[in-house]
């Protein structure tokens, strides 16, 4: 999870291997010491001050912070790059990934169950058996690191669980079998968050997934027969949508053209309507000018349009048969007449 930065020097040795060859160096022939000059005590000093204050160098690597402190209390977070801190025993430093996306499981070890975890009761009072995977990373390596003990240990399970248990302790057994795991994940998610920003644990959950939800043994032959009768629902529905968003195109299509048939009819009737009664009218005012004469144009009119459809014309001066050239068993009698010509 992070690493502790150990001394390059050990102090404690360096310093009683000096006070060995002071001492050694302090004593002349016969064993009596006479001392060392300042000079070289100073000189001495100042190696083992650089040889100390050198031990401070480290390097934060990509995607790590260093968190910072000063005589045990946190003083500064540092960044990628090379670094210089005090060295213990006045300093220390904890280097940290912070960008690493940790997991934790709540109800299933690998692929051993834990039912304390798992077990919780819902909403409509029934027993539903629920694993769940976490993934998290660091936001706030201060937080991480001293406002909580164990932040992504008990505590952060902890909060899984009393989050897990409240989303599904507030509705059905229905959400979490079936058409509602996104719901329950995204307020499990919500809850998590809210809990962990309370307790300041430095921790950003990035995804909270619902691995596998079972139904009381007890039942679970009868909760599976619900879930297939939902899915065969949802799969009728869907072909139904499809069917209907199929034929209701075609259906207004159809009446669409039809409305316009309709419409062209409707005109065309009114059309020929109107210019008959124009004609109409313009034949009657002929008419009221000249009734004889045009009554005798009618009349050939009328003949010019009948006749052409006459094959023969049998009989003696007295009678004209008109043959209809359709059927010859069809024989109209028509006497001459001096009203004809009328």
């Amino acid at each position: 999870m992070y690493r502790q930065e150990e001394p390059e020097i050990n102090i404690d040795k360096l310093i009683a291997r000096l006070k060995s060859m002071f001492g050694f160096l302090g004593k002349d022939g016969d064993g009596k010491g006479k001392g060392i000059g300042p000079t070289f005590l100073f000189g001495a000093l100042s190696v083992i001050l650089i040889l100390w204050l050198a031990t401070g160098i480290f390097t934060v690597q990509p995607g790590e912070q260093a968190a910072l402190k000063l005589l045990g209390q946190y003083s500064s977070t540092k960044g990628t790059g090379l670094q210089w801190w005090w060295p213990s025993p006045i300093g220390d430093r904890d280097v940290v990934r912070i960008d690493e996306v940790r997991t934790i499981e709540v109800g299933i070890r690998g692929d051993t169950p834990v039912l304390s975890e798992s077990i919780m009761i819902t909403g409509d009072t029934n027993i539903v058996d629920v694993q769940l995977l976490v993934q998290y990373d660091i936001k706030n390596l201060k937080n991480y690191l001293y406002k909580v003990v164990s932040p992504d240990g008990s505590t952060l399970k902890d909060a899984i669980e009393s989050s897990l248990r409240q989303v599904v302790g507030s509705g059905p057994i229905d959400d979490v079998l079936t058409d509602k795991k996104e719901d329950v994940q995204m307020a499990t998610k919500n809850k998590l968050q809210s809990i962990l920003d309370k307790y300041e644990a430095g921790i950003r959950v990035r995804e909270v997934k619902l691995l596998n939800v079972f139904a009381p043994e007890q039942v679970k032959d009868a909760f599976d027969d619900v879930v297939r009768a939902r899915e065969d629902k949802e799969r009728i529905v869907n072909l139904a949508e499809a069917y209907k968003e199929d034929i209701l195109p075609k259906a207004r299509g159809q009446a669409s053209r039809m409305l316009q048939e309709a419409e062209g009819t409707r005109q065309k009737s009114i059309s020929e309507a109107t210019g008959e009664a124009e004609s109409f009218l313009a034949i009657q005012q002929e008419y009221e000018k000249a009734k004889d004469v045009t009554r005798k144009r009618l009349y050939l009119e009328a003949m010019e349009e009948i006749l052409p459809g006459i094959s023969k014309i049998l009989g003696n001066p007295d009678d004209v048969i008109l043959v209809n050239p359709e059927s010859s068993k069809n024989i109209i009698p028509i006497p001459i007449d001096d009203t004809m010509g009328e």
